[in-house]
Order: structure tokens, then C-alpha cells, then sequence
């Protein structure tokens, strides 16, 4: 049974993000974890509240929180529930990113969905700060769903990748099962402007080969200044459902997430965008 976390602030594309899970996963059986964290909430509307009110304002956002969540499961309920699936709600006193680690670890969750922007997000913006956060730190795969993203199926999806480091299987697991379910194409796509692979390069492939065993895989060498312009670029000629990256230590998604901010180095997608974590669990 796969295990789906998904944070909700109750958002337009928060429920966006909901309801690309459930049919990214609608023949698949799925528990879904739905989780609220509100501390962040509490202290930037008490910070100059007194210690009483404090609780107060905790309180009634908690109570607001469990009926917004019982009030998401009954939408996706009806009219018939899916068999397939069950669900679970939590309303936690945390800041989201401890929040979703702490149920990653207690559940060990395959995958984190949510939606890259949040209620108080500018227009202007691609990727919120809590999306950001997620990507950085929570050990495990994160799926962003861009705002007003309508539901098609990942049948085409990019993958960057130089293969300079050795892959987790589970995390390949995850990919393959979802372009097996639908029959996807995968395109590994090594953006380079050298001709030939190394020796742990070859094998790092060979493995990535082995692991997407149910999809129709491509491996293709594009010469290119920079990963970002190639992206754009194969995108520009390409269709592609999802894109699909690793951040690990030294890659480039770990340059992209720490150096500056999404929007600032450009990432503006207008498909899902995956970040596998190249961590052991």
C-alpha cells in the first residue's frame, strides 16, 4: 500500500494538489495523510497578543483546522468513495516542515504532495517558502503541483540527471511505478557538453536502467551551457508531464535550493515537478 501525505492551508491549490493525488493514485491502494500544521499561523497572529489570548487564538484555529479537514475528506468522498483508498486527518501545533517530518518518519511515507503555492502567496511568485523548505529538507520524495495545474496523465516525463552519483532504489522505485502504472515515457536527460560517460557514470546508468524496468525509458546526451537552459530548452520541443529531479549533496537541485531561490534561478514550471532526496531512510 503506498503511503500519500499531503499538506493542506486549504487553498485553492492546495486542493489542487489533493485532487491530483488521488488520480495519480485512483487504482492504487493508498492510505492519504492529510495534515494541517498551524504554529507559524498562531505566532504571526498573536506576536503582539498576550499569553491568554495566545491560547485563545491557538484554539479556535485548531478547531477551524479539524472541521476544514473533515469538510475536504467528505468533498472527496462524494459521491462514492474510492475503495481503494483510506485517509486519515491530523492537526498538529508545528511548523509544516517538522510537521511533515515527523509523519514521514512515524509513517515511513513513499510521497509528499502539496501544492507550490500557499494562501498568502504573491502572484508573482512560482515556488512558495514552504514549498521551498519542503524540498530542502524532508527525507523523502515531494511532488509540487503548480496553481491552476489541470489533471493529465504523467505520460511523458523529464528527468535530468548527470549520473555522478549512485541512485536509491526506493526512490527509483517510486518513478517507476508510476510511469509503469501509465505507460509513461521516461527521457534521462543528461545536459553536457562533454561526448563521453565515465566509468561511474556508466555504472550509475546501468543501475538507473535496471531500476525503471516498467517504462519506456530514453537516455539521450544534450549539449547545453547550463541544466536550467536545457530544460527550457527540451521543454520548448518537447511535451512533458512532470519533471523529475534529485537533490543531493553537490547536484544541482541542491545548488538550485540553497544558493538562491527558485524564482530568482528561473525554475518556473507550469508542470509537477518531483524532487527525489538522494538520502537512506
Amino acid at each position: 500500500m503506498k503511503k500519500i501525505l499531503i499538506p493542506t492551508d486549504f487553498s485553492k491549490n492546495a486542493d489542487q494538489a489533493i485532487d491530483y493525488a488521488l488520480n495519480l493514485f485512483r487504482c492504487s491502494r493508498s492510505h492519504f495523510y492529510f495534515i494541517h500544521a498551524y504554529a507559524d499561523e498562531v505566532y504571526e497572529i498573536g506576536k503582539s497578543k498576550s499569553k491568554i489570548d495566545l491560547d485563545i487564538i491557538k484554539n479556535e484555529l485548531e478547531s477551524n483546522a479539524k472541521l476544514a479537514l473533515e469538510n475536504t475528506l467528505a468533498r472527496i468522498q462524494d459521491p462514492i468513495p474510492n475503495p481503494m483508498h483510506n485517509y486519515s486527518i491530523e492537526v498538529v501545533f508545528e511548523s509544516l516542515v517538522d510537521s511533515v517530518n515527523n509523519l514521514v518518519d512515524k509513517e515511513n511515507i513513499d510521497l509528499v504532495i502539496m501544492g507550490t503555492k500557499g494562501a498568502t502567496m504573491k502572484k508573482t511568485t512560482s515556488f512558495g517558502s514552504n514549498t521551498v523548505q519542503v524540498f530542502k529538507y524532508v527525507k523523502c520524495p515531494v511532488l509540487a503541483i503548480p496553481e491552476n495545474y489541470q489533471y493529465q496523465e504523467p505520460k511523458h516525463i523529464l528527468f535530468p540527471t548527470d549520473y555522478q552519483l549512485p541512485y536509491k532504489r526506493r526512490e527509483l522505485k517510486l518513478l517507476d511505478n508510476i510511469a509503469g502504472f501509465f505507460k509513461s515515457e521516461v527521457h534521462c536527460v543528461y545536459f553536457t557538453n562533454f561526448d563521453n560517460l565515465s566509468h561511474r557514470q556508466e555504472d550509475n546508468k546501468r543501475f538507473a536502467e535496471g531500476t525503471l524496468s516498467r517504462s519506456y525509458l530514453f537516455f539521450e546526451n544534450l549539449k547545453a551551457k547550463d541544466v536550467l537552459g536545457g530544460i527550457s530548452d527540451y521543454r520548448e520541443k518537447h511535451k512533458v508531464d512532470m519533471l523529475v529531479m534529485i537533490n543531493s549533496r553537490h547536484s544541482f537541485m541542491e545548488d538550485l535550493l540553497y544558493r538562491s531561490t527558485v524564482d530568482k534561478m528561473g525554475l518556473n514550471t507550469d508542470v509537477p515537478l518531483m524532487v527525489m532526496q538522494n538520502i537512506a531512510r
